[in-house]
């Protein structure tokens, strides 16, 4: 299966470039044969890089070590799953998974498609199978995963301790699965281009991929913050990594997109936006790979320095180019259908949404590639700081934020004063409250203050339009509470799933602003010594070392610190801390060793404790609190949640009855 697996990744090489010959040809020509015959070996290409990949997965459960990949991934003594996930593992594995999922991907949209959108889909397949042949010819040329050692290793070398993690099973893949279905809705982009067809038809072939890669890519970087924060033990969850922004990008303009698309379908406004939107989406998501696979910039996250960044860079500037060509040819084709009546109107605030968005995304890129530049340009790498990032995006984070509560306030067209200070009464007097209450308690930092107050404004706001609609409903269909609230969701998954959303947005600010109450002790602690602090509500904690322990299990020895914490004098449960070192069957060493932080989690804050080091029976901690991390992790999980809601589809006869007749007296269909 092996010696399949590689005949294949090559053939599936021939496959993708027979389709991209085929279908641009047929869409050239107007020969539906041939637009069929590359359809064909779009389906051909597909499975053969899923035969090129059970070909890997055989060798990583086997233990081929005559592959270079396997012996430097894996080693006999690796758990199953770790064996599994050494697949995206490392740099040649990770491209034949991209090369997988992008294969699937293009395989099912041109599948789904097959009756509709015919004069988009040879340019469609075209452009996805080119896509998918640079990135088959890239593993197979310069980072092919079967490459063979000339001397077979007893053993191999393992998979690095901080990727031996249950996230790092799930958060990779997530993202892949993001990244890669931004090529969908970019090969539509390029479909309507080419054939002139720019009405909203392109959009509503292109809505569900583009809501598939924003759920994949919040999950992903979710799951990369958790790991993060349990895996490096520095007490954190994000710290503007140039990889960990490499993926926040392209989450970014894509929330831009998913807005401005609502304003092109009612408005028939931002087509230029759309546009730019999804084939930018795309590039970040490329720049991503680019500065994960380069190894011009140096990240916990990223892989070494290979050949494979060339290809990259080269297909990122080719594809730059004839975007912006394409384009600029069809900017007439592109001209609104409508204009903007009012700065005060809804269509004003998604665009302001809009440009906050492609701010923070600008911030973001510009942060991340000014080393490169200043390398460039002077000679000297010149690093940007998080405090770089945090004086830009906090601010426009709020701003952001404060956008998510006004938008579905504000009317269509334009918005009478009566209209705003009707809708805007309730929230805003909730968010003065709670700002008013949190000052009393004596919350003077300006930052938390403004988000905590916003969080309650954004709430007041989503909690109205659910008040509303529910007591619609009732009034008109005499439905009990919990009813009237399900239907209301199910019938309109795209207003409420939206609004679930944004719930999630307000849970993970207010979160993030708990941190700025953190508290670190770093302390030294001999068996049955214990240390006695105040976390940041002003209760009173006692941490006794219970003493430190060794053993071995698995592919790994260990060493523990246990801490008995007690807190305002009541017991709690054990909080434990390791220092690992992997070693290979043979109990030979096999990287440095690892840190396994211990975590208490609890719904106002979490206690975080970290092995620094031992001396002799003394053990050197840190033990940090973390107010609200926990809300976080719920945060994060809302917004996926909303996402699928959103993504869900209507039933053909809901979509054509409308949902006015649910809605309270004001309120507009299908806004979001």
């Amino acid at each position: 299966m092996i010696l399949v697996g590689e005949l294949s990744l090559w053939i599936a090489l021939l496959m993708c470039a027979w389709s991209v010959t085929l279908s641009f040809a047929g869409g050239r020509l107007r020969r539906e044969d041939l637009v069929a015959s590359g359809e064909r070996g779009l389906y051909a290409g597909a499975g053969f890089v899923a035969l090129a990949s059970v070909g890997l997965w055989t060798a990583l459960l086997s233990s081929d070590f005559s592959l270079r990949y396997v012996a430097s991934f894996t080693s006999a003594n690796l758990p199953i799953v770790y064996k599994i996930s050494a697949f995206w593992g490392g740099q040649a594995g990770s491209m034949l998974f991209w090369c997988l999922i992008l294969a699937l991907y293009a395989a099912l949209a041109t599948w789904v498609n097959r009756g509709k959108n015919r004069e988009l889909m040879p340019w469609v397949t075209g452009t996805s199978a080119l896509v998918l042949l640079f990135f088959v010819a890239t593993t197979a040329i310069s980072s092919n995963p079967f490459e063979r050692l000339e001397w077979v290793p007893a053993d191999g070398r393992g998979l690095n301790p901080q990727l031996q993690n249950p996230a790092m099973a799930i958060h990779p893949p997530m993202l892949y699965l993001g990244y890669v279905a931004t090529a969908i809705p970019f090969a539509f982009a390029v479909g309507a281009l080419v054939s002139r067809r720019l009405d909203a038809a392109w959009l509503g072939a292109v809505r569900r991929w583009a809501l598939v890669s924003w759920v994949f890519l919040t999950v992903g970087i979710v799951l990369g913050m958790w790991w993060a924060y349990v895996e490096l033990g520095w007490g954190g969850y994000w710290m503007w990594d140039p990889v960990e922004n490499a993926s926040l990008l392209p989450w970014l303009t894509g929330t831009a997109f998913l807005h401005s698309i609502m304003i092109q379908e009612k408005r028939g406004m931002l087509r230029k936006w759309n546009v730019v939107l999804v084939i930018g989406t795309f590039l970040l998501s490329i720049l991503g790979t680019f500065i994960t696979r380069s190894g011009v910039i140096q990240s916990v996250h990223s892989f070494a320095q290979s050949p494979v960044g060339a290809w990259f860079a080269w297909f990122l500037a080719g594809t730059l180019a004839a975007s912006v060509w394409l384009v600029s040819i069809r900017l007439k084709d592109l001209e609104p259908k409508a204009e903007l009546e009012a700065m005060i109107s809804r269509e004003a605030a998604f665009l302001y949404n809009n440009l906050v968005l492609v701010g923070i995304a600008f911030s973001v890129l510009w942060g991340t590639l000014f080393p490169i530049l200043s390398e460039a340009v002077r000679g000297a790498k010149i690093t940007v700081g998080e405090s770089f990032f945090n004086s830009v995006n906090v601010p426009l984070g709020l701003l952001l934020l404060a956008l998510t509560g006004i938008g579905p306030l504000i009317a269509w067209r334009r918005a009478s004063f009566a209209n705003v200070r009707r809708q805007f009464a309730a929230p805003a007097a909730l968010g003065l409250i709670v700002g008013a209450v949190l000052f009393t308690l004596g919350v003077r930092q300006l930052s938390p203050l403004v988000a905590w107050t916003l969080c309650a404004f954004v709430a007041g706001t989503i909690l109205q339009e659910f008040h509303k609609g529910v007591g619609a409903r009732r009034r008109m269909y005499d439905e009990a509470a919990p009813v009237a609230l399900a239907r209301l969701v199910a019938r309109n998954r795209r207003r409420y799933g939206g609004y679930i959303v944004h719930a999630g947005i307000v849970i993970l600010f207010a979160a993030f602003a708990g941190m700025a109450f953190r508290a670190e002790h770093d302390v030294t602690l001999a068996d049955g010594e214990s240390f006695t602090t105040l976390d940041p509500y002003g209760r009173s904690w006692t941490f006794t070392n219970d003493g430190l322990s060794q053993y071995k299990v698995l592919n790994r020895e260990v060493v523990a610190v246990s801490l008995r914490p007690e807190m305002e004098g009541r017991a709690l449960p054990l909080l434990i801390s390791e220092k690992r070192q992997h070693v290979d069957s043979r109990g030979n060493p096999t990287f440095q060793p690892s840190t396994e932080v211990g975590i208490l989690y609890t719904a106002r804050q979490d206690v975080y404790l970290v092995l620094a080091g031992v001396i002799g029976n003394r053990a050197e901690v840190r033990i940090n609190f973390n107010p609200l991390v926990m809300w976080v992790w719920a945060g994060g999980l809302l917004m996926a949640v909303g996402g699928l809601i959103v993504m869900w589809p209507q039933s053909e006869r809901r979509r054509q009855s409308g949902y006015a007749a649910e809605l309270a007296p004001g309120v507009e269909v299908g806004a979001a």
